[in-house]
């Protein structure tokens, strides 16, 4: 199986460290509050670990369960501890009303954190069109993945395989603009054609 270290320590973290601790992954749980942190990390069990905020990740997969404004500021912090390591970011940029992406048409999250992760890294869009109570739940749902590197699509894939779910490569880096706009899309989904947050976008081969 696979390391993991999820930063953050939020609804999303527990989410994907329960999930994955299931799955028989080794899994790291960081954040800046340190408390938080080990508690969620005595929650998951099977070895969970809680680390050290700022130094480099156990895991060769980072997570970034955080706030979107958060993404690129933190890895920025981190620098060269992310220095060779797979960065999946989860993150969708919404307006306050989430009737909108806060980021220009011609870029992502994923794109952003890109440029200020370390020329060794290598970053993954994935997971941030799945409500968390939905990914709790697990079962057969589809993870839409993006990102530039063949080798770290396929270790992500691996890792969503691990997980009970199903990876779906959308294509390269600038795809995340794209899945960004369908995380938005299911929020209007939610708010209107469906009324609920127990749903997942798919593929169906049928």
């Amino acid at each position: 199986m696979t390391s993991i270290s999820i930063i953050g320590s939020g609804n999303m973290a527990s989410a994907l460290g329960t999930l994955a601790v299931k799955g028989g992954n080794t899994v790291e749980i960081v954040g800046r509050d340190s408390a938080k942190a080990a508690a969620l990390a005595g929650a998951l069990g099977n070895g969970a670990t809680a680390g050290t905020w700022g130094a480099a990740p156990a895991g060769d997969i980072v997570i970034l369960a955080v706030l979107f404004d958060s993404a690129v500021p933190i890895v920025s912090e981190y620098g060269n501890a992310l220095a060779g390591k797979i960065i999946v970011d989860v993150t969708n940029p919404f307006n306050a009303s989430a009737t909108g992406l806060t980021i220009p048409h011609d870029t992502s999250i994923a794109q952003e954190v890109a440029k200020a992760a370390p020329a060794s890294a290598y970053v993954v869009k994935a997971f941030n069109t799945l409500f968390r109570d939905v990914l709790a739940a697990g079962g057969p749902l589809d993870v839409f993945i993006a990102g530039d590197d063949a080798q770290a699509k396929a270790r992500v894939s691996a890792f969503v395989e691990s997980l009970g779910l199903r990876p779906q490569d959308t294509g390269d880096l600038s795809m995340a603009h794209w899945l960004e706009g369908a995380g938005l899309l299911s929020v209007g989904l939610a708010n209107h054609g469906v009324g609920s947050l127990n749903f997942s976008l798919g593929v169906n081969l049928g």
